[in-house]
């Protein structure tokens, strides 16, 4: 079974930008499976700020509970460890205590505190993390530790993804070059309630700390919480925001300030090219599909319709199939939840071919033309409520054969 991603190439080493202030070693701990990466940590210089948005599944992972102690704790984040191949996730007191003894093996190779060290997991679900096997891998990955490992690190967080995730961008503040560089995992499970598997972007912006969660939020919920492959909100979510305070231009005190918005929309356009490589690397994905929702009352309620469509699974497998069968896009639109939807308002494109009019199919439409698009790798859905100025957009994939067969074999 051999699944290609849609439109969708390995990032090149070269292009991934070192951030001053930060260096990453990866090595092979065996923690599932032998010979490969599978074990990621990341040093942050000292004076470095961090913060994260994590799943809102309430069963989360114990390294997600560990996580969000060590940020409340208030303590410098000097380090984050990720391992590959267990989620660490449905295993009770037990992977809590593995989660932190992960967390004291890391801190006293490098000096530090155990609150100074945030963990993440990803992979199966109710197994027992393998802890010696990360502990004897540790000084592996410590040794390997180098500015530039942004592309072994985007290969040692994959699970079932078959290409790793990566992008760089560089912006000028106040004469200054500031460099983003992140990294991210995810290709099922994905209806990231937050943010997605796992995330992680480095600026060297100088950021007040205080913003840095704002930041994050904000940056998650234009790009990771914008996408869904199959409506599942994993276990282990996580995007982190790492900001080493390196590029020597005057703080950045507000978001909404000319530097703010420069570093902030930097973020975003660098969150949202991972975020949608999650959706091109989809498990079994041929198609990807933005949803654009216009004429809400309010956002929230187009991010509702859009989800309801990026989420059907006679929609995405239509998509599949290149079945122009659209009457099923207007059953979600119409199942959304919009309790006073006037459905003779609606329009409804498919690309550049306007199918539905006032609620019902335009005198022009022609199935040849819908089935034009739909045997296209990208499409854009765009549905007219005509209800009020809000809008949103979501990015999704098809739903295939090859879905089925890898979510079947994935313990095996």
């Amino acid at each position: 079974m051999l699944h290609m991603p849609v439109n969708l190439d390995a990032p090149q080493a070269h292009l991934l930008l070192p951030v001053p202030g930060v260096r990453i070693g990866v090595a092979m701990a065996g923690v599932r499976k032998p010979n490969r990466r599978d074990l990621v940590v990341f040093a942050l210089d000292e004076g470095s700020a961090v913060a994260g948005v994590f799943t809102l599944n309430r069963f989360c992972a114990a390294p997600v509970q560990v996580c969000r102690e060590h940020l409340a704790g208030g303590s410098a984040i000097r380090a984050l460890l990720i391992n590959t191949g267990n989620a660490n996730a449905g295993t009770g007191a037990d992977g809590l205590q593995r989660a932190r003894r992960s967390c004291q093996a890391l801190a006293g190779l490098m000096g530090l505190q155990p609150r100074q060290v945030l963990p993440f997991s990803t992979g199966v679900i109710m197994e027992t993390l393998p802890i010696e096997r990360i502990e004897a891998g540790l000084p592996a990955a410590l040794a390997a530790l180098q500015p530039a490992g942004w592309a072994e690190a985007a290969t040692g967080i994959m699970t079932t993804d078959t290409l790793p995730k990566a992008a760089s961008r560089q912006v000028v503040i106040g004469e200054r070059t500031v460099t983003i560089t992140g990294i991210s995992k995810g290709a099922g499970m994905i209806r990231p309630n937050m943010a997605t598997m796992l995330g992680f972007l480095a600026t060297d912006a100088v950021i007040a700390p205080a913003l840095l969660q704002p930041l994050a939020k904000q940056a998650a919920d234009a790009s990771f919480n914008r996408i869904t492959i199959d409506g599942d909100t994993s276990t282990n979510d996580a995007f982190v925001v790492m900001s080493t305070q390196q590029a020597g231009h005057e703080p950045i005190t507000a978001l909404d300030a000319t530097d703010g918005r420069t570093l902030l929309d930097a973020v975003v356009a660098v969150a949202q090219q991972l975020a949608q490589a999650i959706v091109r690397d989809g498990e079994g994905a041929t198609k990807f599909i933005t949803v654009r929702v216009q004429g809400g009352r309010t956002e929230d309620e187009c991010k509702l319709v859009a989800y309801a469509i990026a989420h059907s699974p006679l929609v995405k497998t239509a998509f599949f199939a290149s079945d122009p069968n659209l009457g099923r896009i207007l059953a979600a639109v119409g199942y959304a939840g919009i309790a006073d939807l006037d459905q003779g308002l609606i329009d409804l494109y498919l690309d550049d071919v306007h199918v539905v009019t006032q609620g019902g199919r335009h005198p022009d439409y022609r199935e040849e033309d819908g089935q034009r698009v739909m045997k296209c790798s990208e499409i854009t859905v765009q549905v007219h409520l005509h209800r009020g100025p809000a809008e949103a957009q979501v990015w999704t994939c098809d739903l295939s054969h090859d879905y089925v067969s890898i979510n079947a074999d994935y313990r095996s």
